[in-house]
């Protein structure tokens, strides 16, 4: 066991200063630098802030890692829910895959060096170590995921309201699209993303019906399904555009006042907690402090 964990320990450590040292190394030579900035125009150039560049880095290194291991069946699932979280790029599924490899070595690391396996049974704490480190980018995974659908969700009533005057105003649905991508693009650029592109969809080629289904399937909202199919009825059945827009908009208004209210019915249960535990006690010792101070002194005067 003992030489077990000297030789993950090696590991562990060349494994991340070898990553650490390709993440801190200068990326390009400066002339190949020059000559790619020339062949670039000038609209395309991006100042890049170094903590773009490291995060560049480390998801290279990750992904670098996660080829070295064999393809698996659900990588599909992955690159879905990667898709969901807003990661569309092509090497996020295998930066996933290389941060499940290197988390258990780093928390095998940790456990060794912080002395945990030496207060109780090694075994099982080295096994819980590992565990811990695959299932933690999991569970990023899944948190990004429900945050980036909330917030489509508070901005989808916006959105729509917007889209209901584009319409009114004479403008088609792709048209549309785009002016609410436009105009929306500081509050909700979350949403803006996804409606450029769907556009870019469209013009190259996909109907409208194949971009929106791909836009309910690439975010899995409850409401943008919705109302991606209230949208593929009208356009089958031909009925008014305007209208149907504005009884969904309407919809989609009133449920995000009753998810409100909701959330403010459950601040009572949700405060409960921190009461019983952490601001009870302290009032019973302020409170009940000095009377019981006073009966231990009476009572031990009584007995002297």
């Amino acid at each position: 066991m003992v030489w077990l964990a000297v030789g993950l320990t090696f590991v562990a450590i060349v494994v991340v200063a070898g990553a650490l040292v390709y993440a801190f190394s200068p990326g390009e030579f400066p002339i190949a630098d020059r000559l790619s900035r020339l062949w670039q125009p000038l609209a395309a150039q991006r100042k890049v802030s170094f903590r773009e560049k490291q995060t560049q880095k480390a998801t290279r290194v990750l992904s670098d890692v996660g080829k070295l291991l064999p393809s698996t069946k659900d990588m599909s699932a992955t690159k879905r829910m990667l898709v969901r979280a807003g990661y569309r790029r092509p090497e996020a599924v295998m930066a996933l895959r290389g941060a499940k490899v290197l988390f258990p070595v780093v928390f095998l690391v940790a456990v060794y060096f912080s002395g945990l396996a030496q207060s109780g049974n090694a075994v099982l704490i080295y096994i819980l170590a590992l565990l811990a480190g695959f299932l933690l980018p999991d569970m990023w995974l899944s948190r990004r995921v429900r945050r980036r659908q909330t917030i489509l969700r508070k901005a989808l009533p916006d959105a729509l309201d917007l889209l209901v005057v584009c319409i009114e105003a004479g403008l088609g649905l792709d048209q549309a699209f785009m002016r609410v991508s436009q105009e929306l693009r500081i509050t909700h650029p979350e949403l803006c993303g996804e409606l450029d592109l769907v556009n870019a969809q469209i013009r190259i080629g996909r109907t409208r019906i194949e971009a929106m289904r791909e836009l309910a399937s690439r975010t899995g909202v409850d409401d943008i399904k919705a109302l991606v199919a209230m949208l593929i009825q009208t356009d089958r059945f031909g009925t008014s555009v305007s209208q149907s827009l504005r009884v969904h908009a309407d919809d989609m208004r009133m449920k995000r006042r009753q998810r409100a209210e909701e959330a403010a019915a459950k601040t009572p249960v949700k405060m409960v907690p921190p009461l019983v535990f952490f601001i009870f006690p302290a009032l019973f010792v302020v409170i009940l402090g000095p009377a019981i101070i006073t009966i231990f002194r009476q009572f031990v005067g009584m007995h002297h």
